[in-house]
């Protein structure tokens, strides 16, 4: 049977979540690290299915049925292998690619790429304890780095002269090539990395398949990597997964830093969870292959300008990704420094600290809106709440989706509105509010918040709490509104009332009927006011 290279199914295992694949046809619930159903493949009533998401199989202990995502699209939808793929590519976003077998040839360009990248991996290590790289040797020291560090993790140094190109001199130059060690000049082939320290690059198989060269000179950019290759593409890289993947399961969370050092460094002080991307910017692809081990995500950024710009982004990338299971949170390195430098200086504890006070990703989106738009004026408002909603729209869940507008909607009420500050007109004295109007206006707050924002000042002065449950209290939108300026018109002939029995008091003193004239004529037309308003609901 005709197949498609493992580079694309690969790719698409990593892109999918086994989960999201099997729960469109079959309701799972999650027990410890794994989700559970009942079997699609044999009648039952007590789930025997089991789901594991960061191994990517599934397995029924009843039947015996075991697969990855396609084998369970191909027999539950009961199509062929190229089906079950299209449906597959289709599902993850990536375009199809013209089949075609793979080659005898292909088969060794692969193995011969693989060779090649190793055999430089150990050339680069040894230079490293050489004079050539003594300097290289002293930054990575410098850096924390101790020489079981620099093993586990390969590194080493490219010096400035054509190290690769002088080693591999009786291999194929456009197999060379293709690793992107060496480029072709005027002269012959030349080393790409020059006067590096060398980091290499290993896909989720363990293999190097690319590296990254950081400068020692202080020349920009800091951090150099191999160009995409046909085995590597940093927009599909994390840097330390291989590392990682086991202890994302055992964490139940994975962390994300800038850096390879930093990578490193929370590897090896406790953090074993740690990735970094390549020298570019977060991609879907990142989020997609954690999400594939775990949905717990902790973004740790430097908390600079670009360090929050960065957050943003990151923030914007994994809202689709989001399910009812996940945990995303964002936690910030301030005063200048990166989590290298604070485990350095400070220890694990103070890096520690810094994580346990990783902010949700409900209220980073929250202070992002805040940061952004000025949510004190009115065109500003508009700008943020269309902002927060093309942002919602992005999360595919649509009961989580909606549990997040709703969330919003209260803070929208109690933060931009400011219900509970007191309004610059003279607020009623209602030291009591009866529990029938009081649910009526807390229904109204959150039913219509468009007669809030009309009537906020007058709201405002009843103080009211919204922690409790909301009740319905059935009114439509017109109803409600005669019922707020029923109870304003209520509340202002009590004040005048009152303000009533004061003058009279004063009157009896200074003689003074004028101003209870005056007074009695506005109490009479807020009773015909409030009469006729009390017609117009009875009709």
């Amino acid at each position: 049977m005709a197949k498609y290279d493992n580079n694309f199914t690969d790719q698409l295992r990593e892109r999918l979540s086994i989960v999201d694949v099997v729960s469109r046809r079959v309701p799972l619930t999650k027990k410890g690290q794994n989700y559970w159903g009942c079997c699609p493949f044999h009648n039952e009533k007590t789930p025997s299915f089991s789901v594991r998401e960061d191994k990517g199989f599934y397995h029924c202990f009843g039947c015996g049925k075991h697969g990855d995502i396609i084998s369970f699209t191909m027999e539950m939808e009961h199509v062929d292998f190229m089906t079950a793929i299209k449906e597959l590519a289709e599902m993850a976003g990536i375009p199809l690619p013209e089949y075609k077998p793979k080659t005898r040839e292909q088969i060794e360009s692969e193995e011969t790429y693989i060779s090649i990248t190793a055999d430089a991996e150990k050339l680069y290590a040894e230079k490293l304890f050489t004079s050539d790289g003594a300097h290289a040797l002293e930054y990575i020291r410098g850096r924390g780095f101790t020489d079981e560090m620099i093993k586990k993790y390969g590194i080493g140094y490219a010096p400035k002269n054509n190290i690769i190109a002088n080693k591999f001199v009786n291999t194929k130059q456009d197999k060379l090539i293709a690793t992107g060690l060496v480029r072709r000049g005027e002269y012959g082939l030349y080393d790409f990395f020059r006067d590096k320290l060398m980091f290499p690059i290993f896909n989720a198989h363990g293999q190097i398949v690319a590296f990254s060269g950081r400068s020692l000179d202080g020349s920009e950019p800091k951090y150099i990597n191999t160009t995409d290759t046909e085995m590597f593409h940093k927009r599909q890289t994390l840097f330390g997964f291989n590392f990682a993947r086991e202890n994302i399961h055992r964490a139940n969370r994975a962390i994300i830093v800038e850096g390879q050092i930093d990578a490193i460094q929370m590897q090896c002080n406790g953090f074993g969870e740690t990735v970094a991307p390549l020298g570019t910017a977060l991609t879907e692809d990142h989020i997609a292959i954690l999400c594939k081990a775990n949905r717990n995500i902790t973004f740790c950024f430097d908390g600079d300008g670009a360090g929050q710009k960065a957050a943003a982004r990151a923030c914007g990338i994994i809202l689709p990704f989001l399910r009812d299971n996940s945990d995303v949170r964002f936690a910030f390195v301030t005063g200048g420094k990166d989590p290298d430098e604070i485990l350095r200086k400070s220890g694990r504890a103070a890096m520690e600290k810094i994580i346990s006070s990783a902010v949700p990703l409900v209220d980073f989106l929250w202070k992002i809106t805040n940061t952004n738009y000025l949510v004190n004026t009115p065109s500003g408002k508009t700008q943020a709440e269309k902002f927060l909603k093309s942002q919602l729209e992005k999360i595919t869940d649509k009961l989580l989706r909606a549990e997040y507008e709703h969330e919003y909607d209260s803070r929208k009420f109690n933060e931009w509105h400011k219900w509970k500050k007191k309004s610059d007109v003279q607020n009623i004295d209602v030291p009591d509010i009866e529990l029938t109007t009081k649910n009526t206006l807390m229904f109204i707050v959150n039913k219509y918040p468009e007669l809030a924002e009309r009537y906020g000042d007058f709201i405002s002065s009843f103080n009211l709490s919204f922690e409790s449950d909301i009740p319905d209290m059935n009114l439509d939108f017109d109803s409600a509104e005669k019922y707020l300026i029923s109870l304003k018109l209520q509340k202002y002939l009590e004040k005048l009332n009152s303000d009533r029995k004061q003058l009279v008091a004063d009157a009896l003193k200074n003689n003074n009927s004028e101003s209870i004239k005056d007074i009695d004529k506005k109490i009479r037309a807020a009773q015909e006011k409030l009469e006729l308003l009390l017609d117009l609901n009875d009709k």
